[in-house]
């Protein structure tokens, strides 16, 4: 069976490249009717945070990325790792190391003098010795001194390592606890991944990962390293960029459903579409179709497509969504906030956005002083004070507002925008709107009247 992962550091939010690779994993898992894991790589105990988990935790939940084990956490499985340290000293596989800070210093000076690349050079590798009182070594895996990696990845293809690039790495501190390396290796051993999707700031890490597994006879998983996400500069992506935490996404009023959207297409394609489900996209995922290159963010492309994905919601779906922007005091049904959204929704990029439009069908909004300045003079105020009569023995329907209104511009020689944009500043506090007609018919009769007079007053 095929078992993925996602292991992400709480050392901050679920950021954008972190929720791809979880999609990308979760995606491959679903397809192939496999298990989705969870690990949370705590073992950075300075920067790690419990607020740093609860965000992993919370934007996974919000974005639907399900997984069908975990949260295993690092912190919880010490013992664990000592006894495989353990077991690769017994197996002639580790060594203790007793080279001081210094020395080493030293030791990669003189290899920068002559032209070499620093590295450990494996001085403590033959020795025979364990720790006596009051010493404290570091661990080290003793690579192999000959012979090639090869890792064939899905998705960068085959990528060939020498073992003597490779130097002795530390897997156990001085203080006995693990480092990364070493855990990752053991977590995958015992959680029998099949698969491991990462990012490719990994790779790296990769030959090193493989040859601990080799010295525990352990199945060695298939890997693909995604290609990293850039900014629209080239440059790595950055707060910016965008690169905030998924749930600020949610904040700001992004559909999980779109951002999932993008997220998908972000180094990846099935012909031409671009609006999809989460459902065909698992549908039609394959890991070795995502791109060898690396992606650029783009977040006016976001912005069109969680434009699109809210067009294309029942307006009881997103209403409820809506209301969670506004405040708990309003009466949502004088007009129905269902309708209110169904006017608005056409119009906006994001949920936040419709709430801060729909607001004004709610609370009396103060006109903006400016903008009176531009398009409110003498004239106009008398055309406003005409326009109340006709208005007060109307049907209050749209067709019968649109026929009063372009009525009235005709007798007095306006054009429309000339009385619908002054009209929209007194009633709305703003210059933009749906058609003034079908503005006006929503908010009633009674509370359009009241603002009219209400403008009117404060201006006599």
């Amino acid at each position: 069976m095929i078992r993925t992962r996602f292991a992400p550091s709480p050392t901050g939010y679920l950021h954008i490249g972190g929720a791809r690779t979880a999609l990308y994993a979760w995606a491959y898992a679903r397809k192939h009717g496999g298990k989705f894991i969870l690990r949370i790589e705590d073992t950075d105990l300075e920067r790690s945070t419990p607020q740093s988990v609860q965000a992993i935790l919370d934007g996974m939940a919000w974005l639907g990325l399900d997984y069908d084990e975990g949260p295993f956490y690092q912190t919880q499985r010490m013992q664990r790792y000592a006894e495989v340290i353990q077991k690769l000293l017994n197996d002639g596989h580790a060594y203790y190391c007793y080279c001081s800070k210094t020395e080493l210093d030293r030791m990669r000076e003189e290899q920068r003098r002559a032209g070499l690349k620093p590295r450990y050079d494996g001085r403590c590798r033959g020795l025979d010795k364990k720790p006596g009182a009051g010493e404290t070594p570091v661990i080290r895996f003793k690579n192999p001194l000959e012979g090639k990696v090869v890792i064939d990845d899905l998705i960068k293809g085959r990528v060939v390592v020498s073992n003597e690039e490779l130097d002795d790495l530390i897997i156990a501190r001085q203080d006995g606890t693990p480092t990364y390396n070493f855990c990752v290796v053991v977590d995958d051993y015992d959680m029998q991944i099949t698969h491991v999707i990462r990012g490719d700031d990994h790779l790296n890490n990769t030959p090193r990962q493989i040859n601990i597994l080799k010295a525990l006879s352990a199945s060695l998983p298939q890997y693909a390293h995604v290609p990293m996400i850039l900014g629209q500069d080239g440059e790595r992506l950055s707060k910016r960029h965008g690169a905030v935490s998924v749930m600020q996404y949610k904040e700001e009023g992004y559909l999980p459903g779109a951002l999932l959207n993008y997220l998908a297409r972000l180094g990846w394609a099935h012909g031409d579409a671009e609006i999809f489900s989460l459902e065909e996209f698992v549908t039609w995922f394959e890991i070795t179709a995502v791109h060898k290159s690396a992606a650029k963010f783009d977040p006016e492309k976001l912005a069109w497509l969680n434009q699109e994905r809210i067009k294309m919601m029942s307006e009881q779906q997103l209403s409820q969504l809506v209301h969670t922007f506004l405040p708990s005091g309003f009466n949502f049904s004088k007009p129905s906030l269902e309708n209110v959204t169904k006017l608005l929704k056409e119009r906006v990029h994001t949920v936040k956005e419709l709430a801060e439009h729909a607001r004004v069908f709610y609370e009396t909004p103060s006109p903006n002083a400016d903008l009176l300045k531009q398009y409110m003079n003498a004239q106009i105020l008398e055309h406003l004070m005409a326009l109340r009569k006709p208005l007060e023995t109307l049907d209050w329907e749209r067709a019968t507002l649109h026929a009063a209104l372009k009525q009235f511009v005709k007798e007095r020689g306006l054009s429309f925008a000339q009385i619908a944009i002054p009209l929209r500043i007194v009633i709305l506090g703003s210059t933009q709107s749906p058609s003034i007609d079908a503005v006006l018919e929503l908010l009633g009769k009674a509370e359009t009247l009241h603002r009219l007079d209400r403008f009117l007053a404060d201006a006599a």
